[in-house]
């Protein structure tokens, strides 16, 4: 064997923040890393169902030791297209080059592309010498060769590459990218060439790959390698595998066994569980058997039920069936995330969890009290590239998005084992945005919970169907929590999973899977051929009846038509219902009294009046009058949920008066309890959500101690939801709401109130029924020749919007995991789609705002006292991550289209912060502060406030 029939290890993989007193590290070392670490994550991190998708999509069957060779060579290879002109991109590379490889420099560096493009162009030649069949376009070389190109976040049509390239270089170079792929194919005891490679699989392994490349790129562990070399290859990749663990660790990603707790104590709720969570706990085992291929579960229930816990209870059962390592709570607000971060934090604390990794991901997560400023600091850095892939205009997103994000300390996004955030962080899972393979790894590692699963319009459904098709693939365990689901919703959802899991869409078709209310209903993903389709169980009808029983409630509807704006009918206009309304609440014996308004605007000025009413107190002072909307800076909205939700839980102290005005902030996952709540209209699904925040915990209380402080007072003898109705006598949509509900749904929501008015409706027995006949099929078709011209005009507004946004999200939207063909599908569009260029929630483009004073000296603070400086870097300095902090705490998010281009220009941040990822995005408005009071700042044609008491003011 000749000199160039071995690895030559001055062809480097890693060279900067290297000792540069060294020589660079060689590549054939890191992908003996790279390789190395992909074995450990196989046989720890990675959990059963991952392991038997691969297997499966391999064509190597309960192989999985072929499986686990085959995942350890992709991850091998990685690198491959570095031995190309990437060698020449480091002056101090360059430097250690042998002679035979610099005397090549300028005919391989006359054009320039990504060393991953590069992999995928070579490796499918470098394979062939391995006797690697390279005829079959979607055969094991090819898709080796696409998960190369595609482990730097972006999979590339392999046409679009060409063939020859000079940056590629020939003869030695050809024969050293044989040499290094034979080293890595040798030590992994030279795994067979796999059957198939399914496209499924083929994006795991690809996550595979990309985790294990970070896990071996951090500059720490580089430099320590990087100063003892071992003699051989032989001893580098013995060293390599014994590193693994301890990388793992360190990145907070080694799973942890719960010690499993009864239902009591693991969630610090006194008492036993309630039918619906009794049944999950008992029923659901048989239902789910030994497990196979996954399955989906839907848990029904009013608000308010324990559906939480009892998803809880239910990752349990699939934990142990499917060899899943922990799970992904995943809810629509950030709010509503933070506050389920406690709870989760709660439970794993309780069952020894301290030392499992627990996350909270969404865009704001960092700024949460779980994360401090030394988890916000940069950390080891991960040498991901010496920037060969850097695209021209890109080096603030290249530099600062990477993966240094995801590998800080003990904090994980979704790899971590368990996860709490928004939804939208799973969605992008199947959009085209790079990384989505990662998404896909650390999703289906876990069992899969979305809660408030009717609270996604059409655009969002469709991305969520989309995920679930490619959890149902890999044979996810899959929960879903819904108060108000319509029927139709829920049944398209279970197909969609069914059909990744294999299943034909034909014979889909014909069924259905009603699900029962309050209940569960368990499809199992794994049917028999010729057994008739998916077998389901549902919850015993002795448990729902027992749950209906003990969740029993008969709330009272109040409709109150009312105007808004001037109005001759003074007394119908909207806030002087609602204080005719509160009287009781103000003059009598006090109580607890919400109030939900439509808008941040309304809910400022309902405020406003009834504080002058009542108690001239700001919220921050005591008063007896609240507000909560999402027009707060970060922290202040965080403080007042907080106030909000303290007293009016299960345990108080309840307050003697309180009367919370908020907006739909606290529709969903908020735990608190009023002894009436008064709304304005909106779709019913959302009144109901709304509803059930009146008298929440009154059977709770019941069967147990009520909560510290006052009980309900005397006027409050049976929960009552008011709504006030603007379309009520003939009225309209005030103009103000804007898009905030359509038309349509506004007016079949009044017509089905106004049936209600003056009666009680049974939680949880009419719930459904309701949901159905504003939401459901139940609504349609439409009667045509019953509706005016304003009807008719609503009622396509309403179709085609929903129409529209499906279309728009089938635009963007990966294909389903059976459809694949090239890997390049995942990565459709055109340009780098990056997770901040594509929306998971259409029309949702924000920016955020902060509000900083200007004061009569020149000096800009965040703080009207003048006490804190606006945070600035020097010339070569970054932002300190306390500084950010700072700084995002303060800003609220608003709707992008409030500011034109103009506007933008003129509130754009220091140049100081451009180079931050998020500090560069934020737009800052300077209210000159006079006589101590700050003004308002004229934007497009509207003026711009912040205000203490009433946060963010838009006028």
């Amino acid at each position: 064997m000749g000199a160039e029939d071995v690895p030559n290890e001055s062809l480097w993989g890693k060279s900067r923040g290297l000792d540069p007193q060294l020589p660079p590290y060689p590549l054939v070392r890191h992908l003996l890393d790279a390789a190395a670490k992909a074995l450990h994550l196989w046989d720890e991190y990675l959990s059963a169902n991952q392991r038997c998708s691969i297997a499966a999509g391999l064509g190597v069957g309960d192989d999985e030791a072929a499986a686990r060779a085959a995942v350890g060579l992709c991850a091998g290879l990685h690198d491959v297209g570095k031995l190309s002109g990437f060698q020449f991109c480091s002056r101090h590379g360059r430097a250690h080059l042998d002679p035979v490889f610099r005397a090549d420099a300028g005919t391989m560096t006359a054009d320039r592309m990504g060393h991953d493009v590069a992999g995928l162009k070579a490796a499918e030649a470098a394979l062939a010498a391995l006797g690697f069949d390279t005829e079959d376009e979607y055969g094991a070389a090819a898709r080796i060769a696409e998960i190369i190109g595609g482990h730097h976040g972006r999979f590339h049509r392999p046409d679009d590459t060409g063939g020859d390239d000079p940056f590629l270089g020939t003869g030695v170079w050809e024969r050293q990218r044989v040499a290094h792929v034979r080293a890595v194919h040798c030590l992994l005891g030279a795994p067979a060439e796999p059957e198939s490679f399914a496209a499924p699989a083929a994006v795991l392994v690809t996550g595979v790959v990309i985790l294990a490349d970070w896990l071996v790129s951090q500059a720490d562990y580089l430099r320590r390698r990087q100063q003892s070399l071992e003699a051989s290859l032989e001893e580098h990749f013995v060293r390599s595998c014994a590193d693994a663990a301890g990388l793992l660790a360190e990145a907070g990603l080694t799973p942890v066994e719960l010690s499993r707790r009864g239902f009591s104590e693991a969630y610090g709720i006194a008492g036993e569980p309630n039918p619906l969570q009794r049944s999950v706990m008992k029923e659901l085992p048989s239902g789910v058997g030994r497990g196979g291929r996954g399955g989906i579960l839907l848990v029904t229930a009013a608000p308010g039920d324990g559906k939480s816990e009892a998803a809880l209870e239910a990752e349990r059962v699939v934990s142990a069936a499917f060899g899943t390592r922990g799970l992904a709570f995943l809810l629509p607000t950030m709010a509503t995330s933070d506050q389920m971060y406690g709870r989760v934090a709660g439970a794993l604390r309780r069952q020894a969890g301290d030392g499992a990794g627990l996350t909270l991901v969404h865009s704001m997560a960092w700024l949460n009290d779980a994360y401090s400023d030394d988890d916000l600091a940069a950390g080891t850095p991960v040498v991901t590239c010496d920037g060969d892939e850097r695209a021209v205009g890109r080096e603030r997103a290249e530099a600062d998005m990477r993966p240094q994000q995801w590998l800080r300390g003990a904090k994980r996004p979704l790899l971590a084992q368990f996860t709490v955030g928004t939804v939208d962080q799973a969605l992008m899972a199947v959009l085209p945005v790079r990384h989505n393979a990662l998404r896909l790894l650390a999703l289906s590692n876990k069992t899969f919970i979305v809660d408030e699963a009717h609270a996604y319009d059409p655009y969002m459904q469709v991305l969520l169907a989309r995920l679930l098709n490619w959890l149902g693939a890999y044979g996810v365990p899959v929960v879903l929590l819904s108060a108000t689901l319509p029927a139709s919703v829920s049944d398209r959802l279970i197909k969609e999973y069914l059909r990744g899991a294999g299943h034909r869409t034909d014979r889909l078709a014909q069924l259905s899977f009603p699900a029962p209310y309050p209940g569960w209903l368990y499809v199992d993903a794994a049917a028999a051929p010729g057994a008739g389709g998916p077998r389901a169980t549902a919850i015993s009808q002795e448990a729902k009846t027992a749950q209906a029983v003990v969740r029993n409630m008969a709330l009272r509807v109040q409709v109150e038509p009312v105007t808004h704006g001037p109005t001759r009918r003074a007394a119908r206009r909207r806030l002087a219902v609602i204080e005719c309304l509160l009287a009781p609440v103000v003059e009598g014996q006090g109580g607890v009294a919400l109030v939900v308004c439509n808008t941040v605007a309304d809910a400022q000025e309902t405020y406003q009046a009834l504080r002058a009413r009542v108690d001239d107190r700001s919220h921050q002072d005591g008063g007896d009058v609240q507000l909560l909307h999402a027009r707060f800076p970060g922290e202040v909205r965080e403080r007042r949920t907080a106030s909000v939700t303290g007293g009016l839980g299960r345990t108080g102290p309840r307050p003697v008066r309180r009367i919370v005005v908020a907006t739909q902030v606290v529709e969903q996952s908020l735990d608190l309890d009023a002894d009436l709540v008064i709304s304005d209209l909106a779709p019913l699904a959302l009144l109901l959500q709304r509803a059930g925040r009146c008298w929440r915990h009154e059977n709770w209380w019941a069967r147990r101690a009520r909560a510290d402080g006052p009980s309900r007072p005397a006027w409050a003898r049976e929960p009552v939801l008011v709504v006030l109705d603007p379309l009520a006598g003939g009225g309209s949509v005030p103009r103000h709401w804007g898009e905030v509900y359509t038309e349509h749904l506004l007016a079949a929501t009044s017509a089905a109130v106004a049936a209600l008015d003056g009666r009680t409706v049974a939680v949880p027995g009419e719930v459904q029924a309701l949901v159905e006949s504003v939401h459901g099929t139940a609504a349609e078709p439409v009667d045509w020749e019953a509706l005016d011209a304003r009807g008719r005009m609503a009622w396509s507004a309403h179709r085609g919007k929903e129409l529209a946004e499906r279309g728009q999200a089938g635009l963007v939207v990966i294909p389903r995991a059976q459809q694949v063909g090239g890997l390049h599908a995942l990565h459709s569009l055109p340009g780098e789609e990056d997770e901040w260029e594509t929306a998971t929630r259409l029309g949702a483009e924000s920016v955020r705002l902060l509000c900083v004073y200007l004061h009569p000296d020149g000096r800009t603070t965040l703080d009207l006292d003048g006490q804190e400086p606006l945070p600035a870097a020097g010339p070569g300095d970054a932002v300190t991550a306390a500084a950010v902090r700072a700084v995002m705490r303060r800003t609220v998010p608003v709707r992008g289209t409030w500011f034109s281009g103009e506007d933008r220009e003129r509130l754009a941040p220091p140049a100081a912060w451009g180079q931050h990822p998020l500090l560069s995005e934020v737009l800052v408005l300077c209210q000159p502060v006079v006589a101590g009071v700050p003004q308002p700042v004229a934007v497009s044609g509207k003026r711009l406030y912040l205000d203490e008491d009433l946060g963010l003011v838009r006028q």
